[in-house]
């Protein structure tokens, strides 16, 4: 039995299209931090990990896989994570907009005898967002739960993003090919 540790709609709807029998159990109050000193890349992976841990004494046999997950936006060095209000988002999508950013998904795959770790990175470039464009998608969208503070398969991306290098399922939130792939050798 895979068991998904997320709550978001998106990370379900995905890895229901893989078609693998899962069940929704997530822990609540996990610490999501992150030392200073870890490279931006590392981080999603990093998180991944640490909502790992608070699973390990729970499963049991070696058929029950607990999938954990983080997504970061990465703008040069600059981390964005969910944004805080309004203004951080706005502040998020103008410093994205004409630019070309990196999006990583960290996963883990555990189970009671093992654990796989990884992450994929896609390039994202967006088009120079006019402000009106950017105020609509936030008040319409209330992209507060997204990394960046977007979500590609929603109007913005339908109008602002310009290239995509890489999985744009990774982008949503799960890298589901590659999910597949390590699935196949736990």
């Amino acid at each position: 039995m895979l068991i998904l540790s997320s709550n978001s709609p998106r990370r379900k709807e995905l890895l229901q299209g893989l078609g693998i029998p899962f069940k929704v159990l997530v822990i609540q109050g996990i610490d999501e931090s992150y030392p200073d000193t870890i490279p931006a890349a590392d981080i999603a992976e990093y998180i991944a990990v640490k909502k790992a841990e608070p699973y390990r004494g729970t499963i049991t046999g070696t058929d029950n896989t607990v999938l954990t997950a983080d997504t970061v936006v990465v703008l040069g060095n600059q981390v964005m994570g969910k944004p805080k209000d309004e203004q951080d988002a706005y502040r998020m999508l103008r410093a994205l907009s004409g630019n070309t950013h990196q999006v990583y998904t960290g996963v883990c795959l555990t189970r009671a005898d093992k654990q796989r770790h990884f992450s994929v990175c896609t390039d994202v470039t967006f088009k120079e967002l006019a402000d009106e464009e950017i105020w609509q998608y936030i008040k319409k969208y209330s992209p507060m739960d997204k990394a960046g503070a977007y979500g590609i398969q929603e109007w913005i991306g339908y109008i602002g993003i310009t290239g995509i290098n890489g999985s744009y399922y990774n982008v949503m939130g799960l890298p589901v090919q590659r999910i597949y792939e390590e699935l196949r050798v736990m």
